[in-house]
């Protein structure tokens, strides 16, 4: 018997979640299994993978609160918000202060409003946004309310600003990074991502895709966090 529990994995870029999600299934041995919130390819870190009766309360802990640490590069606006898209504008980067970047991050705080981005698997009559996207068509997109409770700039070595963001579920780190871009004036796209943290969830006990693929069966299955952790983690 395949036991319940989320695996907790440090996804590796180039590699889409439903990726992870074949290789554990094939690792674990079970069928049944999903994701909690998908990462893109580009980005790397925490994804939390539902096992069997844990699949249960996949919305629950998709809902929670999520920490990123990224990087943005101004002067450049792409067609994907990040570095795998195409470059569809390019302007010079002043050279800002510490201070006017802060007060660009400080402008996306608390409560407000994001547009999606078209490369997003938001649903349109039914057709995920990024089918879309690939056939060249764009959409009208409704605003969604979004909370940012959180940031801390790292490092500014321009056009790079390295920062940390704490944020609501459904949120879009590449559509922060080109809303602060459109805010400076010079546009931005996110050139680096990695999610460090979902609700209570860590990279603390993450596991690399080559791990899993190289642990054994019953090994692997230990290192599921029970649905009993889970329940005491979140003080249900």
């Amino acid at each position: 018997m395949v036991p319940s529990g989320v695996l907790l994995v440090d996804k590796a870029p180039d590699m889409t979640s439903h990726d992870v999600v074949a290789i554990a299934r094939r690792a674990l041995g079970t069928k049944k299994i999903g994701h909690c919130g998908t990462l893109d390819p580009m980005a790397t870190g925490l994804l939390m993978l539902v096992v069997e009766r844990a699949t249960k309360i996949q919305d629950l802990l998709m809902s929670e609160d999520k920490e990123y640490e990224g990087t943005l590069t101004l002067g450049k606006t792409t067609s994907t918000q990040d570095r795998q898209g195409d470059v569809l504008e390019e302007k010079e980067v002043p050279a800002f202060t510490a201070a006017q970047i802060d007060e660009a991050f400080a402008g996306f705080t608390g409560a407000f409003e994001q547009i999606p981005p078209m490369v997003s698997a938001i649903k349109k009559d039914g057709v995920p946004l990024y089918k879309l996207a690939r056939k060249g068509q764009e959409v009208e997109r409704a605003p969604r309310p979004v909370t940012v409770s959180k940031y801390d700039i790292r490092r500014i070595e321009l056009p790079e600003v390295d920062f940390v963001v704490n944020c609501s579920k459904g949120f879009y780190v590449r559509t922060y990074a080109h809303d602060i871009g459109a805010k400076l004036g010079c546009g931005a796209h996110l050139s680096a991502l990695r999610r460090t943290r979902s609700g209570r969830f860590t990279l603390e006990r993450a596991l690399t895709v080559d791990k899993i693929k190289e642990m054994p069966r019953e090994e692997l299955w230990r290192s599921l966090v029970s649905l009993a952790e889970i329940s005491l983690m979140r003080g249900a």
